[in-house]
C-alpha cells in the first residue's frame, strides 16, 4: 500500500495496479484505510483506492472559506478523483461516504461503472450543523482521543460486534485525524432531496442497508431500474463489518452482473 495526492487529497492504493479501479469512500470521521477487510478480500483482483475524505485522514483540513460550503467541497473532491481515472471504476461508499458518491455518480456517470451505497447518509436541507449531532461527534471523539478510554472503547468493540480485529484496529485509528472544525461548523449535506437522485441515476447501482434503515431510500418512489436495494438481516449501519459474507456476496453477486 502506498498513499498518494490527487489534486490535494491523500488517496490510499491497495490491491493490484492495473486490475480494475474501486474507489471508496469512507463514513464520517473514518479515512481511506478503513477497508481492511475488503482489501484482503478483493486485493488479488482490483486495484482498491481509499480516498481520505477532506478534513478526515491524512488530507488537508477546510479552510475557513470551505467549511462555509464543506457539502460542496467535497462533492468537487470526488468529482476529481473520478476526472483523474483512465477509466470508469466500481465506485463504493459508506454513510457520508455514500451521499458523497452518490452526487459524484450525477455528476460523472460516465465515469462510473457501477455505484455501490452502503447505508448512505440521507441529507437534510439547511447550512447550519444539529447541536445534538454535533454534541455526540464530539463526545465520541474525545473519547476515541484520550489514551485510557480508547483502550476501553476498543475493548468493548471485541466484546460487543461481530467486526474483524482488523477492522476494530483501522476504525480506531483514523479518529485523531479528523479535523474538529469540520465536525463543529461543516457537519451539514444542505440538500432536500433524497429519492429523486436515486431515481435520475444513470448507472447500475446497489444500495445495502440494515433491516433497520431511518437513512434507506424508499425504493418505491425511486422506480429506477438501474437500481437494487439489498436488505442484510442483523446487520447495523456499519453493514460490511457486521456481516461481511452477506455484504460481501450481495455486493459480488451485483458486480458479477455489470459489465467491465
Amino acid at each position: 500500500m502506498n498513499a498518494t495526492p490527487a489534486t490535494d487529497l491523500v488517496i490510499h492504493r491497495f490491491g493490484t495496479p492495473g486490475a480494475p479501479v474501486a474507489v471508496l469512500l469512507h463514513g464520517l470521521t473514518e479515512a481511506g484505510t478503513t477497508w481492511p477487510d475488503l482489501v484482503a478480500r478483493w486485493g488479488d483482483r482490483w486495484e482498491l483506492l481509499g480516498v481520505d475524505l477532506r478534513g478526515h485522514g491524512e488530507s488537508p483540513r477546510f479552510t475557513a472559506g470551505e467549511l462555509t460550503h464543506a457539502p460542496e467541497v467535497m462533492h468537487a473532491d470526488a468529482v476529481h478523483v473520478l476526472d483523474l481515472q483512465a477509466s470508469p471504476v466500481v465506485l463504493m461508499g459508506h454513510s457520508l461516504g455514500g451521499l458523497v458518491a452518490l452526487w459524484a455518480a450525477l455528476d460523472r456517470p460516465d465515469a462510473v461503472r457501477a455505484l455501490v451505497l452502503e447505508d448512505p447518509a440521507q441529507p437534510v436541507a439547511g447550512r447550519v450543523p444539529y447541536p445534538e449531532f454535533v454534541r455526540s461527534n464530539e463526545e465520541f471523539l474525545d473519547e476515541m482521543t484520550d489514551p485510557a478510554r480508547r483502550v476501553a472503547k476498543v475493548a468493548a468493540m471485541h466484546l460487543e460486534t461481530r467486526w474483524s480485529e482488523a477492522e476494530i484496529d483501522a476504525w480506531a485509528a483514523c479518529k485523531p485525524l479528523v479535523d474538529r472544525n469540520y465536525v463543529r461548523e461543516g457537519l451539514y449535506f444542505d440538500d432536500s432531496e433524497w429519492e429523486s437522485h436515486f431515481a435520475a441515476l444513470a448507472v447500475p447501482t446497489l444500495v445495502v442497508v440494515p433491516p433497520t434503515s431511518p437513512m434507506a431510500p424508499d425504493m418505491r418512489r425511486v422506480r429506477n431500474p438501474s437500481v437494487r436495494k439489498v436488505v442484510v438481516p442483523r446487520s447495523g449501519h456499519c453493514v460490511r463489518r457486521d456481516q461481511p459474507d452477506r455484504f460481501f456476496g450481495a455486493v459480488e453477486e451485483f458486480l458479477g452482473g455489470v459489465p467491465v
